[in-house]
This record gives C-alpha cells, sequence and structure tokens, in this order.
C-alpha cells in the first residue's frame, strides 16, 4: 500500500488535465478539435443519412408559406429557386473540405480568410443560427403540442426546450440513433398530405398557381417581391454548417470508396437544399389549400395545413397524427440546433476566455436563448428577422466559398486547411474583411438607407461584395496574413508517411493525430491544439519570434493495430 502511494505521488501529472465532461470524447465528440481517422467509424452512407436526418424541420414549411404569402406564387417561386442554387454552389467547396480535414464550419473558417480570432465572430453568427432556429422549430412544436392537448404555449416552449437535452448530451452517437429511428415516420408524415391532396384535390395546383398572396402582391412577378424573398429564403444558407458538423466525421476518401464518398458529400451537403426548397413549396402548397379553412394566421402555422391535408383520409385521427409528425420532425431538427449550438459556443469561448469546461454546458446556454426568443414570440416577426440574418450569414458563407474556390487555386492561400493558433494570425483580412464589409453594407442597404430596390436585394449586394472582396484583399496582401509561420508537422511541403500518426501532447500528455498537433517553443515539444488554443501565458512565441528556430519534435508514433 506505502508503496503504491509512494510511485502515484511521485508520477507527475500531466500539465493540463480536462474536466470530466470536457475529457469524454463520447460527449465531446472532438468539439474543438480535428476529428481523427480513428474517430470516424461511420461509413459515407451512414454520416450522410445521419446529416439528412437533420433537416427534417417544419421552418421550411412556415418560410415557404410565408414567402407566397407575401409576394404570391411567382415571386415567391423564383426567390425560393434562386435561394436554394446560391446555397447549393456555395456549399459544395465547403462540404468537400470539412469532410476532407475532418474539421467543423468553425475551424475551417479559421483557415479559409479569417485567422484564429476573426472567426469568433462567425462563431456567434452560427450560434445565433442555430438557437433562433431552434426557437422557431420549437415554436412550431408547441403550437402542435397546444392543438393536440391543450398545452398552453409557454409551456409548450419549456418542454420542446427540456425534451432534446438528454439526447445531445450524449453526443454524435445518440444523435445518429435517433436521425436514424425516426426517419421512416418522418419520411411517410412528409409525404402523405401531398399523396392524400393528389387524390382527393388535383385541382389544387394549378389553383396554387395562380395565387396572389395575402398582402395584395398579385400573382405576377415582381423584382422587389422577388428580391425580398430571396432574402428571407437565404436565411437557410448557414445550414451548411450543421451539415458539416456531421460530414467532419466522413471516412477518409479512398479509391475504393471514392464514388459513394463524393455522392455522399453532396448529398449530405450542400443537397440538403433541394429537399429544402421542395419543402418550401410544399408547405406553401398545403397552406394555401387550407387557407380559407382556417385563416391566414393558422395557416402559416404547419401543423394546421398537415391537420386539413390529413382530414380526407384520416378524419378525427388526423390531428393526432399530424402533431406525430410534427414532434418528430422538430426533434430530429432540434437535437441538431442544441448539438451544433454547443460547439459553436464552446469554440467562442475556448478562445475568449482559455478554459473550456465542456460542450455540453454551453447546450444550457444555447437553449436559454432560444427558450427567451420563443416566449417572446419570434414567430410572428419571421420575415423581418430571417432577412435581417441573411445579410450576415451570407457574408459569411460567400467568403468563406470564395476563398476555398478562388484563393487557393489562384496561390493566394494554403494548399490545405490551418486551424490551429500556432501557425495562424489573430485576423486575417482577406475573408475577416470581406465579411465586415460585406455584411456592413448590406444591412444599411437592408434598413432602406439606399432606396427601395436596394433594400430588397440587399442579400445580393452582401453575396456580391464577399466574393469580390475575398479575393481582392488577398491577391492585394499578396497572401500574407494566412499562415504567420511554416507548418513543419503536417504542412503541405511536409513528407508524411502515415496521416494518423500520433504525437503526446508534452500538456495534457494524450496522443493525437498529426493534423491535431503544432510544435511549441515555449514547451520545446509537441503540443496539441486545444492546449494550444487554451495556453494565456505563452504570448504567442511561437508566431511573433519565429527566428528562435523549428522545435526539435520527436518521432511521431504510428499504430500498428
Amino acid at each position: 500500500m506505502t508503496d503504491t502511494v509512494t510511485r502515484d505521488t511521485e508520477a507527475a501529472p500531466p500539465r493540463r488535465s480536462y474536466a470530466r465532461l470536457a475529457a469524454d470524447e463520447s460527449r465531446e465528440d472532438f468539439s474543438l478539435r480535428y476529428a481523427p481517422h480513428s474517430y470516424r467509424r461511420w461509413s459515407p452512407t451512414m454520416v450522410a443519412s445521419t446529416a439528412l436526418g437533420g433537416i427534417a424541420y417544419l421552418a421550411d414549411f412556415a418560410i415557404g408559406a410565408s414567402i407566397v404569402f407575401t409576394y404570391g406564387f411567382t415571386s415567391g417561386l423564383a426567390s425560393i429557386l434562386c435561394a436554394a442554387t446560391i446555397i447549393f454552389l456555395t456549399g459544395i467547396p465547403i462540404a468537400r473540405a470539412c469532410a476532407k480535414y475532418g474539421l467543423d464550419m468553425d475551424l475551417i473558417t479559421r483557415g479559409a480568410g479569417f485567422g484564429y480570432f476573426g472567426s469568433t465572430l462567425t462563431s456567434l453568427i452560427y450560434a445565433s443560427f442555430t438557437f433562433i432556429f431552434f426557437a422557431l422549430e420549437g415554436s412550431i412544436m408547441a403550437q402542435a403540442m397546444h392543438e393536440v392537448v391543450g398545452l398552453p404555449l409557454p409551456v409548450g416552449y419549456l418542454l420542446t426546450t427540456l425534451i432534446v437535452i438528454p439526447i445531445v448530451f450524449r453526443g454524435m452517437g445518440a444523435l445518429a440513433k435517433v436521425q436514424a429511428w425516426t426517419q421512416p415516420v418522418w419520411l411517410i408524415g412528409l409525404v402523405l398530405p401531398f399523396v392524400i391532396l393528389a387524390f382527393h384535390s388535383p385541382g389544387s395546383l394549378g389553383d396554387f398557381t395562380h395565387f396572389g398572396g395575402t398582402e395584395g402582391a398579385g400573382s405576377g412577378f415582381s423584382w422587389l417581391g422577388f428580391g425580398l424573398g430571396t432574402g428571407v429564403a437565404l436565411s437557410l444558407i448557414a445550414q451548411i454548417g450543421e451539415q458539416a458538423d456531421y460530414l467532419r466525421f466522413m471516412p477518409a476518401k479512398t479509391e475504393q470508396n471514392r464514388k459513394r464518398w463524393n455522392l455522399a458529400v453532396l448529398a449530405a451537403g450542400p443537397g440538403w437544399v433541394i429537399i429544402g426548397a421542395a419543402k418550401q413549396l410544399g408547405g406553401a402548397l398545403l397552406a394555401f389549400v387550407a387557407l380559407e379553412a382556417v385563416g391566414k394566421t393558422h395557416a402559416l402555422e404547419p401543423i394546421a395545413p398537415q391537420v386539413e391535408a390529413l382530414k380526407p383520409w384520416l378524419g378525427s385521427v388526423a390531428l393526432p397524427a399530424a402533431a406525430l409528425f410534427v414532434v418528430v420532425s422538430q426533434i430530429k431538427i432540434n437535437v441538431t440546433n442544441a448539438y451544433s449550438g454547443s460547439l459553436s459556443w464552446s469554440n467562442f469561448f475556448s478562445r475568449i476566455t482559455h478554459r473550456h469546461p465542456g460542450r455540453v454546458w454551453y447546450i444550457f446556454l444555447n437553449l436559454a436563448i432560444a427558450l427567451t426568443l420563443m416566449e417572446m414570440n419570434m414567430f410572428a416577426a419571421l420575415n423581418k428577422l430571417l432577412g435581417f440574418y441573411s445579410n450576415v450569414g451570407i457574408a459569411w458563407i460567400a467568403a468563406v466559398a470564395a476563398d476555398l474556390v478562388i484563393n487557393k487555386r489562384a496561390g493566394w492561400s494554403p494548399k490545405y486547411i490551418e486551424f490551429k493558433r500556432a501557425y495562424l494570425y489573430a485576423v486575417n483580412p482577406a475573408g475577416f474583411g470581406a465579411m465586415v464589409i460585406a455584411s456592413t453594407v448590406s444591412i444599411v442597404a437592408f434598413f432602406g438607407a439606399f432606396g427601395a430596390y436596394a433594400e430588397a436585394f440587399s442579400t445580393f449586394i452582401a453575396a456580391g461584395l464577399a466574393l469580390t472582396l475575398c479575393p481582392l484583399i488577398a491577391w492585394a496582401t499578396k497572401g500574407k496574413y494566412y499562415l504567420a509561420r511554416p507548418n513543419p508537422v503536417n504542412g503541405p511541403d511536409v513528407e508524411i508517411a502515415d496521416i494518423t500518426a500520433t504525437h503526446t501532447c508534452s500538456v495534457c500528455e494524450t496522443a493525437y493525430e498529426l493534423p491535431d498537433i503544432a510544435d511549441c517553443p515555449v514547451q520545446s515539444g509537441p503540443i496539441c491544439s486545444l492546449c494550444c488554443s487554451l495556453d494565456a501565458e505563452c504570448g504567442d512565441v511561437c508566431r511573433k519570434e519565429p527566428q528562435a528556430g523549428p522545435v526539435l519534435m520527436p518521432m511521431p508514433t504510428v499504430r500498428t493495430g
């Protein structure tokens, strides 16, 4: 007994040990890190199906109905299709980068033109997306509960918030199971109303195409209506971030799985918007058919049109059947919203405070904000809120896409994604500057400073400026602010026999794969990306005094089993 105590006392503990929740990767899911190959256990098909399960939300129904009701069918249709095209095109390079490098949207943003601290602002933008849409989806679920059992809306808001916590707490493994188990019920609930509508009211689609809205817009095309409607639909552009939270677990692309890998990344990445656009138009159609029976206010709430569509076949069972579909749909998306929000807040606070108590604690912060928005009845101001958010969201996503597609091919940006603090400037003006300028100008336009047309097309202004300025600034600065110093561990010019080889972090004494390791002159050895981020006392010597010379690193360890 004495010998054991003596040996334990003599053994030096690691210089940093994480709290139990932060250290448990079955819950953390490498929330602030590169997702190592050893953790990417799912097949491309499994990752894709799980990611697509996260787009079961009914906000698409409400958004599509709101756009068509406000701007009429023709302008609304053009808006939805235009927004879907923009979201699809910008999502392709982002999805491929996240899947290839095993990184979430925040870490991709760091290396794609924003810098280490520059991406903290985008973490807030992304966190805002998750709690805004959690509140929107939670409101829809509460409306369903109110219709079925008369549950007061404030109580329903609280219940919809609490119900997701046990699932999100357990991480990606639990989310994957929930998405798989609920998929059949969701698919039946999604398709059945339209099947009934096709049999019971086949002429409704033709009538819908002549619908002029409820605000007097008329059924013809309006440029103002098109611009404003596109702005609302583009609020969903940050959804690619939630897809990326799943895509980072995509297995490595090989010659054997190349076709399945490419198809899975395309489907689970930008492909979500094809289903999303169809849901927006389908939701608008159901709302149009139910308009006369339930009135405009209730027609914009997905539960009422769903019930009206099911009544011809299901009769009195229509209400509970519709409620089941709504609840399943909202649980599927809100576990994703809560999960992604916790990742984003973790990234933000780790850089600001140099502390990481664990991803799970930030679930409660994200849900508290969402619950507050629900209690404030944000559903009533849907168009204005989403239209405003679009200006910031698209400026961010367009700048990242421009870096991945233009800057990297032109040689102004590194050939790979560098996300570690040790190698990045605090702020890169290429992406960060482009986003700030584009979003500022577009928000000023959104509030009418440049006239009605600039207000309507403010999101186009944001996208155009971001896509232009990011390459322009990168060219003008000759790509200087991407890398503060070369990466000798796994940079593009380093020959690596096995990317899954590991180094043991000299701070937390845990082994990590090479992409998650930096060389640290302060520690005189390897340091993992998270310990590097949390170090508040190093003074950024590695970046500010690169003349100190390279750090002598030990040979990496290669797994043999």
